[in-house]
């Protein structure tokens, strides 16, 4: 039985040293490219006039960390199907343009303090999702799963981009 046969019967559990160490650049990876827009453009709120189900301040830190860590995983799942697969390398594509989608997010939200075009960018976001979960189950069923707790941050996300625009209106 090949390692990669091995890998993938036992799943994370059974990763060698290599592998977690791959992992876990994935997951930093991910979090660090993830957290870059807050660290230039700030996550200043109190321009905000917050609707009523805004969460505490600590949440978002929080969920996003938890959130980017399952991400990590997800993607180095996916990697580790073989990037030269067609499927995988449009998983792959997919997982970018949401990412970037994401990334864009924080400097025109908060940087510009422009709810309306942040909800543009969170629409796409959202359908860039979808679409990353279905091209993740067509190579890895576990992957996709890991990306559904981001799925339904971002439909609250959304959400509550949709009623600071509103409410900022």
């Amino acid at each position: 039985m090949s390692h990669t046969e091995r890998t993938e019967r036992s799943g994370i559990a059974g990763l060698d040293a290599r592998d977690l160490l791959v992992l876990a650049g994935f997951v930093v990876g991910v979090n660090a490219v993830g957290a870059a827009p807050s660290l230039v453009a700030g996550a200043d709120t109190s321009w905000i006039e917050e609707p009523w189900f805004f969460p505490p301040t600590i949440a978002f830190p929080v969920v996003w960390t938890l959130l980017f860590t399952l991400m990590g995983v997800a993607l180095f799942l996916i990697w580790r199907r073989g990037a030269g697969r067609r499927d995988v390398k449009i998983a792959l594509g997919a997982f970018a343009v949401q990412m970037a989608l994401n990334v864009a997010w924080t400097p025109v939200f908060f940087g510009l303090q422009a709810p309306g075009p942040g909800l543009a960018i969170i629409l796409a976001l959202w359908v860039a999702i979808v679409a990353t979960i279905a091209a993740f189950d067509r190579v890895d069923r576990r992957a996709a799963a890991l990306l559904a707790p981001y799925l339904a941050w971002v439909t609250f996300a959304a959400v509550l981009n949709y009623a600071i625009w509103r409410l900022s209106g």
